[in-house]
């Protein structure tokens, strides 16, 4: 288990609530200017079901589970693409809609997209960070990228959907280095809004 540092220090750790190790590796980026350092869950064994109705919901079961069982402040967030053409799906259950294999989920929804124009192929990633302490409190954040579903899977770069997603009608999110998406993503905004609420409320040092 992690040292338990203080609260107030700058070298805090905080746990993050995932066993994607792409994951860890973009937050452990993502938040290299955050008042605490990014450790993995030790464990492989399931966090908490996500029985949510929205990405909020879901984030906050896993960061406070997380948080109690720790006795440290944990981090979690829950994210899925939106895609205008299956309105809205798979949303929340992005991670699972046909699978648990992120490669089987992209190929549904590029299968139930053959027959949509490019032009009407719109689609959103969105992410919702939670941050929560032993005690029960915290704060969260939401980050939306606005883009499109591509033809074909393309880039080796990032992971889940990744592949079949871009931002800019040009590359997906898989055919840019990790630095530029950490820069563009759902994720980086979200944790920039988060790092921003901590900030100005000093809720880190409460």
């Amino acid at each position: 288990m992690p040292s338990r540092k203080g609260r107030g220090s700058l070298s805090a750790e905080v746990i993050l609530a995932t066993h994607n190790p792409g994951k860890l590796r973009e937050f452990q980026e993502l938040l290299r200017q955050a008042p605490f350092v990014i450790r993995a869950l030790e464990t492989q064994e399931e966090i908490i079901e996500e029985t949510g109705s929205t990405y909020l919901e879901n984030a906050r079961l896993k960061a406070h589970y997380v948080a109690r069982t720790y006795g440290l402040p944990a981090l979690a967030d829950d994210s899925g693409v939106e895609v205008d053409a299956l309105g809205g799906l798979p949303g929340i259950h992005s991670a699972r809609f046909v699978s648990d294999v992120p490669w089987i989920n992209s190929r549904e929804i590029l299968v139930r997209l053959m027959a949509v124009p490019r032009s009407e192929r719109t689609a959103r990633m969105r992410a919702v960070v939670v941050l929560a302490w032993p005690d029960g409190r915290d704060v969260w954040a939401e980050g939306v990228v606005e883009g499109e579903i591509v033809g074909w899977p393309r880039g080796q770069e990032g992971f889940g959907i990744d592949p079949i997603f871009t931002a800019d009608g040009i590359r997906t999110l898989a055919e840019i280095p990790q630095s530029v998406k950490n820069r563009i993503s759902h994720r980086y905004l979200a944790t920039r809004a988060l790092i921003e609420k901590i900030d100005s409320h000093e809720l880190w040092r409460r």
